[in-house]
């Protein structure tokens, strides 16, 4: 079995461009188990916080520690989803294959899973259909189920829902939801409260850079201490 890679520790995390700070000092350490969103306005850092943990950025202050492990050595154990999907020139289960081909997944594994993965995200029936004609809602599950073949520890997903209607976002919700049942960590960063209400289960949130507040998901929806949480739950905070 494949050791844990948990608690991510996020030590003092500043990020900045010329002499703006971009992130201010965050610290937090995030478990296996829960389902972790980050929330916050536009602008807040969500999406540069994510980039950092997983790698993407290196900090200009302070660190990512990921248990038991040397910095970088825990990227094979972790996926991302971006707000907009990438997908290649070629079917369905190509683009899944493909992903997990350069993982080193050998041929018959790496057919079983990819059948797997889009019966799981109902995408059995598009399977040989180029990805590029699939609908947002469509591409989105492709990402999450490419993502999900690789079997990782942690996926971090950015506003995976933000250009879809609401009928796509559900079906979205439903795999993200599928993903942490079968024992993967989610990380996602929103701005829309209601789905931070209906994913997640601890709230890291953020405002200008700076990690204001967190808690869990029912505690701080009943009653945020910061002034710009509760500004921003009552929608008066929107930058």
């Amino acid at each position: 079995m494949t050791p844990s890679i948990f608690p991510l520790r996020i030590e003092n995390l500043v990020y900045e461009v010329g002499e703006r700070a971009l992130l201010r000092g965050i610290t937090a350490e995030i478990g296996a188990t829960q389902r972790t969103v980050i929330l916050g306005p536009n602008g807040a850092g969500k999406s540069l916080l994510l980039r950092l943990c997983h790698g993407l950025l290196a900090p200009t202050g302070g660190r990512v520690v990921w248990q038991g492990r040397k910095e970088g050595a825990a990227i094979r154990d972790q996926a991302m989803v971006f707000q907009r999907p990438v997908t290649l020139r070629r079917s369905v289960a190509a683009n899944v294959a493909y992903a997990l081909a350069i993982r080193g997944v050998s041929r018959g594994p790496r057919r079983l899973r990819v059948d797997e993965v889009l019966a799981r995200t109902g995408l059995t029936a598009k399977a040989r259909v180029s990805a590029r004609v699939l609908s947002g809602g469509e591409q989105q599950r492709l990402a999450l189920a490419r993502a999900w073949a690789s079997r990782p520890q942690v996926l971090f997903l950015d506003e995976p829902t933000a250009n879809l209607d609401p009928a796509a976002t559900r079906a979205v919700e439903e795999v993200i939801l599928e993903i942490q049942a079968s024992g993967t960590k989610i990380v996602m960063t929103t701005h829309d409260l209601g789905q931070a209400r209906r994913l997640g289960e601890e709230i890291l949130f953020l405002c200008d850079g700076r990690l204001v507040e967190r808690k869990p998901a029912d505690r701080f929806f009943a009653g945020p201490e910061s002034p710009e949480a509760a500004a921003f739950i009552e929608g008066r905070l929107t930058w």
